[in-house]
């Protein structure tokens, strides 16, 4: 905790938050939520910011997955889909994809599911590329900006449980992320 708060200020973190946004939405394993709430609860001023910059980062990072499953599907798709054990996730996805294409991304886009199965499953589907970038915005800002507004306002207050309660929170969180992979 004590190292992610420290980081969450280093010159570069803005960075490594947009790499980590941006590589999660088609093929790293990791969201970059840890390091966005630390720099969320270090900065108070910069939420907006920061909210803009993981949104953003993330949805190019959803263009690089779309790519890869539309064009690269057969050789780096497949590999990005059984690294990480969500053939059962993709199929089911792309099941429904042909009419129910927009909400699967804007819905699946907020949740803690790998984002990257959503991408690349709509690049192998040819989803309308239009069609594709506005849920995404949709779902991604919505996710981030979210966030953004409750440390915004409670802040100092989450801070505080937090610390209070590491041990608890952490479990939580990883739950929730262990959840959402699975």
């Amino acid at each position: 905790y004590d190292w992610m708060m420290s980081y969450s200020a280093h010159p570069r973190a803005n960075w490594v938050l947009a790499g980590v946004s941006f590589t999660e939405s088609s093929f790293f394993p990791l969201p970059p939520d840890p390091l966005y709430l630390a720099m969320l609860m270090a900065n108070r001023e910069r939420t907006w910011h920061l909210a803009t910059l993981c949104t953003i980062s993330s949805v190019l990072g959803g263009l690089l997955g779309y790519y890869i499953g539309y064009t690269l599907f057969e050789t780096i798709g497949e590999w990005i889909i059984h690294a990480y054990k969500l053939e059962e996730s993709f199929l089911r996805l792309k099941s429904g994809f042909q009419q129910w294409g927009f909400w699967l991304v804007a819905l699946k886009g907020l949740t803690p599911v790998p984002y990257k199965i959503v991408t690349i499953t709509s690049g192998v589907v040819h989803l309308n590329l239009f069609t594709f970038m506005i849920a995404s915005l949709i779902a991604r800002g919505f996710r981030f900006f979210l966030l953004a507004g409750l440390f915004w306002y409670y802040g100092p207050a989450i801070r505080d449980c937090i610390e209070k309660n590491l041990l608890l929170m952490t479990t939580l969180a990883l739950g929730a992320l262990v959840g959402g992979y699975w």
